[in-house]
């Protein structure tokens, strides 16, 4: 007993000098940044506005109902709930930081007061941004009325709330960067990789991640589930998921600035994506990041059907389908045009919401509702209705069963106890 007592005081003297170390390592690491005077013409603050669109800065620092930027908003992760800071240039937020602060915060994920920031904020994409870029959106940060919005302290789990947590954390999964271009593409398609990568962050959401949160870094697109909204951000690597390497080019184009497109409609997280990010992006950014997008290498995700195909179940779905979905959706899944010949409920026949390899999305939607982005160039979407007060979770399961088996679709079933689990996985209502 003795010798196992002095083995786990050892064990903590060395856990304690590798914190020391850690938190040593990851705060040194900035220590050679140079300083700089900070920008503030008019021309970086028009810029700054611009970039802050395309990184959806509010989406994250805005409260439902709250002020802009002025933070607040819970942020749910697999370790507890993270709640995002105040952005405006108040004493409870950005007032008094300089550009060389902000650089550290988005470079190296540090506060200015030397806190190592939760990894909820995306640092190993904003890492990548440029030091000019970060300049700009620091300007026009500065230049937004200030709020007052006193920080609200994180709600994660000991120990992964501590800076040593924190610490050992980045030493497995982050180290500061910047965009390295590609010499075999030309300069949109590394236009479009730096966009997606670092400023818009795609791979915050579609990445797949391991048990403590890691990634295998900015270009891991392979998609999973988004803890505690209940959604899946699918594979942009598979054609079958979201992957649009398959789409024409004006197709993408026009989908990421107005969430619609040939019958494709952003839905979920991906319609705020679109409204506070794709759609601000200029002519050029457009093509740059569709040309990148379509480029992605092609992966499939791995499929297994685990739940055993019930007859009873499918046909119980139809019933359900064709009185409640039928009349916007179309007998066959065929979708139905407005007047103007627009189609205006989407075709359920080959969606690729419907036979993904989760049936997450689909469920969500179904029991929640929900609507497309409105955009300029889709100005009034139309709305799918809220199921969760009318279907339980087998006739949950039965319409999506349905759908997923119908129409040409051999996408496997789902069961009531999948709809429980999938619900028990949307913590924020």
């Amino acid at each position: 007993m003795r010798r196992l007592l002095a083995g786990l005081a050892l064990l903590a003297a060395l856990l304690a000098v590798a914190a020391g170390a850690l938190l040593t390592w990851q705060r040194h690491l900035s220590d050679a940044t140079p300083t700089r005077p900070a920008s503030s013409t008019a021309a970086d603050v028009r810029r700054g506005a611009y970039l802050a669109a395309v990184g959806n800065c509010a989406g994250c620092h805005t409260a439902r109902g709250g002020a802009t930027l002025a933070g607040g908003r819970p942020i749910p992760t697999p370790f507890g709930t993270v709640f995002s800071t105040n952005l405006t240039p108040d004493a409870t937020g950005l007032a008094g930081w300089s550009a060389d602060d902000f650089w550290g915060a988005l470079h190296f994920g540090r506060s200015r007061d030397g806190r190592l920031l939760v990894p909820a904020h995306p640092v190993t994409n904003t890492t990548l941004v440029t030091r000019e870029d970060a300049d700009a959106l620091h300007a026009w940060l500065q230049a937004q009325p200030a709020v007052a919005a006193p920080r609200r302290a994180h709600e994660l789990r000991w120990p992964y709330g501590t800076q040593l947590a924190m610490a050992a954390w980045r030493a497995v999964n982050f180290r500061p960067g910047s965009y390295q271009p590609d010499p075999a593409q030309d300069a949109a398609w590394n236009r479009g990789a730096y966009l997606t990568q670092g400023l818009a962050h795609c791979s915050a959401c579609h990445a797949a991640r391991n048990a403590l949160g890691g990634d295998a870094g900015p270009a891991d697109f392979r998609g999973g589930l988004l803890a505690g909204l209940g959604w899946v951000a699918p594979s942009l690597h598979d054609p079958a998921e979201a992957g649009v390497q398959r789409w024409p080019d004006e197709t993408l184009q026009r989908w990421l600035r107005d969430g619609h497109a040939e019958g494709h409609t952003a839905q979920g997280p991906m319609a705020e994506v679109v409204l506070g990010s794709t759609s601000a992006l200029d002519d050029a950014d457009l093509a740059a990041m569709s040309r990148y997008l379509r480029s992605l290498p092609v992966q499939a995700v791995a499929r297994a059907n685990s739940v055993r195909p019930d007859a009873g179940r499918r046909e119980r779905g139809a019933a359900l389908y064709r009185d409640h979905c039928a009349a916007c959706h179309g007998a066959q899944g065929e979708g139905r045009r407005d007047t103007s010949g627009a189609l205006a409920y989407p075709a359920l026949t080959g969606s690729r919401l419907v036979t993904q390899a989760s049936a997450a999305n689909l469920v969500r939607l179904i029991e929640r509702g929900g609507f497309g982005p409105a955009t300029p160039g889709h100005p009034q979407p139309y709305g799918m209705p809220p199921f969760a007060g009318l279907l339980d979770a087998e006739d949950l399961a039965a319409v999506a069963s349905h759908l997923r088996q119908s129409f040409g679709h051999q996408a496997g079933e789902v069961d009531a106890v999948e709809v429980v689990r999938l619900r028990a996985a949307a913590t924020q209502r």
